[in-house]
């Protein structure tokens, strides 16, 4: 018999981790819902979109997708598994189907991410060629990422980066999940990482519900109950509360 209770997945972005949602993790299991974080390999949209989407699969029940920054884009390919009912964007990334995430970035001006990238060649198995990982440089993350986060932890954070292989940027999603699933987005309207205008034409194009808050990227760490907010309206339109 398939359980009815919500579980809710959480998908980190680039440059993170688990611990980006450390704030709104105990708002979620304070209402009962069952929550996941699992950690995104980070190495390519659809290689990182085939393993969340296995972490949906062994949900038993329906499950709320939340997806952060480049975990926007992973929600938007793994959230057209059966079981997901709804799907909510974090300062994220809404492909359309056929687009990457260099493609929908191009559209605007860039935001201060863009100088502040350090690229470092890692060793990929089988190949000759490196890979290209892609972190930002350790004294102006504070500042571009966590501008309004606890500056002791936006340090730990500048130092303990999960990032991203720069393949990931120039992958088109094979699908857009928000075309069949229920969707809402919040914007950080003071992103110095992802461009705003970014997340509101994504979020736009898509027809979400959208809120908007004076929050820098990691809009979970510094307002995580305008986040659990958000979440927890996505949840309620499962009608299973």
């Amino acid at each position: 018999m398939t359980d009815s209770t919500p579980t809710v997945v959480l998908v980190h972005g680039a440059f993170a981790d688990a611990s980006s949602f450390a704030r709104v993790v105990p708002e979620l299991l304070a209402d009962g819902l069952k929550v996941l974080v699992p950690a995104v390999p980070n190495r390519s949209l659809t290689g990182d979109s085939a393993y969340i989407a296995s972490v949906v699969r062994a949900v038993d029940g329906p499950v709320v997708l939340v997806g952060h920054s480049y975990g926007g884009a992973v929600i938007t390919v793994a959230g057209a598994e059966d079981n997901v009912r709804a799907l909510v964007y974090l300062a994220g990334y809404a492909l359309e189907e056929g687009e990457s995430l260099g493609e929908l970035q191009g559209r605007f001006p860039d935001s201060e991410l863009a100088s502040a990238l350090v690229y470092t060649p890692f060793p990929v198995e089988g190949s000759d060629e490196p890979g290209t990982d892609v972190t930002v440089e350790t004294g102006r993350f504070p500042a571009i990422f966590a501008a309004d986060v606890d500056p002791d932890l936006a340090r730990v954070l500048a130092v303990s980066q999960r990032p991203l292989a720069g393949a990931a940027f120039a992958e088109a999603a094979p699908v857009a999940a928000w075309k069949t699933k229920p969707s809402w987005g919040l914007v950080s309207s003071s992103d110095r990482t992802i461009n705003p205008d970014v997340e509101r034409y994504g979020y736009e194009r898509a027809g979400m519900t959208t809120v908007e808050v004076d929050s820098s990227h990691l809009v979970m760490l510094a307002h995580p109950e305008k986040v659990a907010d958000l979440i927890r309206e996505a949840v309620r339109s499962l009608g299973t509360e």
